[in-house]
């Protein structure tokens, strides 16, 4: 409890917030992770290397991932590629936006996360690609929770990683929940910030240890840096060997000519190139033989292995980045397969920052989160197309699942729905939809009869039929 009031005392003398719920910190706390109490942890959670590591750099951020993030950052400015990746990819994993997968009834829940949505601008599709492209070229996603006079969540800012320093001991675990992370001014090395845990929500791609708190996350592209070295110099050879070896030449001789007619002859020629001169005379025994360019000019084997292991490291085959090559379509169907499953992933990773950022916010209006029943998700999962969804949640809605099942599945919104077809209910609409003769999800006598046959495959179509 003595640990509760000293938490809140501060935050209040931070905020100027006299009216924080009493448990409000202590649970965001517990949520996090910080605030374990007496158990029976013992050992080590860091490598020796780590350990180590995080004596160092007490002071200072982490050295080799700030070269990694400086690495990606020019990779993406200077090469198409890289960039096509990350936006692209990007903008598939946030595509549809944010949801809460909730419960119909909860509607005090569904109108809080609606509020939260719009304080923090989450609806806006540029937002949630700028988070996710941080994710993915930072290989972390800091997200600063601000909170207002009124004690209400108003924003969600991406730090940047590099700067960002968890305070944690040699055994991985942080020093002080109250100051879990510093931001560095790199020119001065100072710590311009410091951070509760509670305040900074960081979620990790792939780190080593997710357990040890002081392992960073690392960039998506971060072990493909050497590789594209190698790519980008290998193609600036090429150009450069094409320029010198590709253009024909001649080669010019004459047998017994003295220099100065050997220089005179040559003269002449240059100056009758200007004038497309394909005709060459001498009076002396010589010839003039053609030396071909350089013949082997499309051998680039090299190339095209080292393009390939660049795209293994991407999250789709290099096929839907512009490199088609011989590459058939129904191989392509099957690793954009592959594609949707990291999508998947990294929409996972993310969510969860959200997530915190909503508990937060539902602790400082005095809702327990635990209370309730919710999840927040991204709106659109790649892993099935829409059709592939919609055949899925009308396969449940013939086996009787409940009708929020069935719009869930097929990726609409339950709340949404209902406060549609109850405004429907009381408009003019000439075929409303009465559901006083439904059961669960059963339709009503003389509604459309829904039927699925088979065909459901990621590289077909659902047969699905509806008749009256």
């Amino acid at each position: 409890m003595a640990d509760l009031l000293t938490i809140q005392s501060k935050y209040r003398a931070l905020m100027g917030i006299n009216s924080l719920p009493k448990s409000a910190i202590d649970a965001a706390m517990r949520q996090a992770g910080a605030l374990r109490g007496r158990n029976s942890e013992r050992g080590m959670r860091t490598t020796p290397e780590n350990s180590m590591r995080y004596l160092y750099s007490q002071m200072w951020v982490d050295p080799e991932l700030r070269a990694s993030i400086l690495d990606i950052r020019e990779m993406d400015r200077l090469d198409p590629r890289v960039k096509k990746i990350h936006g692209r990819t990007a903008r598939a994993a946030t595509k549809g936006g944010l949801k809460l997968k909730t419960s119909s009834d909860n509607k005090r829940l569904i109108r809080a996360w609606a509020d939260f949505e719009r304080r923090l601008q989450l609806h806006r599709p540029d937002k949630l690609e700028s988070d996710m492209r941080g994710l993915m070229m930072e290989g972390n996603l800091p997200l600063q929770w601000v909170i207002n006079d009124a004690g209400r969540v108003v924003a969600g800012i991406r730090m940047p990683s590099e700067t960002i320093r968890p305070a944690v001991g040699k055994n991985g675990a942080f020093l002080d929940p109250m100051k879990a992370y510093d931001q560095i001014d790199l020119t001065t090395g100072a710590a311009v910030a410091t951070f509760p845990l509670w305040n900074l929500a960081l979620v990790r791609l792939t780190p080593d240890n997710y357990d040890d708190h002081g392992c960073m996350g690392r960039p998506y592209l971060d072990a493909s840096r050497t590789i594209w070295l190698k790519l980008k110099m290998t193609e600036e050879d090429l150009v450069i060997r094409r320029r010198e070896r590709a253009p024909l030449r001649t080669s010019h001789v004459l047998e017994g000519a003295s220099p100065e007619e050997l220089e005179a002859y040559r003269h002449q020629v240059e100056d009758n190139q200007k004038e497309i001169t394909t005709n060459y005379y001498s009076n002396k025994k010589g010839a003039v033989t053609p030396v071909q360019g350089d013949a082997n000019l499309d051998q680039i084997a090299d190339v095209a292995h080292l393009l390939d292991t660049f795209f293994s490291a991407a999250p789709a085959p290099k096929g839907l980045f512009g490199y088609v090559g011989d590459l058939s379509r129904d191989i392509l169907e099957d690793l954009k397969q592959d594609f949707f499953d990291e999508l998947d992933a990294m929409q996972d990773t993310a969510a969860v920052a959200y997530e915190m950022g909503f508990r937060l916010d539902l602790l400082l209006q005095g809702m327990n989160p635990d209370n309730f029943d919710f999840e927040v998700l991204f709106a659109e999962r790649r892993t099935e197309t829409p059709n592939q969804a919609a055949d899925r949640a009308l396969k449940l809605q013939a086996l009787g699942a409940s009708r929020q099942t069935v719009w869930e599945t097929a990726g609409l919104t339950p709340s949404r729905e209902l406060r549609q077809r109850e405004a429907e209910a009381k408009s003019t609409d000439p075929y409303p939809d009465d559901d006083d003769g439904e059961t669960g999800s059963n339709p009503a006598p003389g509604a459309p009869r829904v039927k699925i046959t088979p065909g459901n495959q990621p590289k077909g179509e659902s047969a699905t039929s509806i008749s009256n």
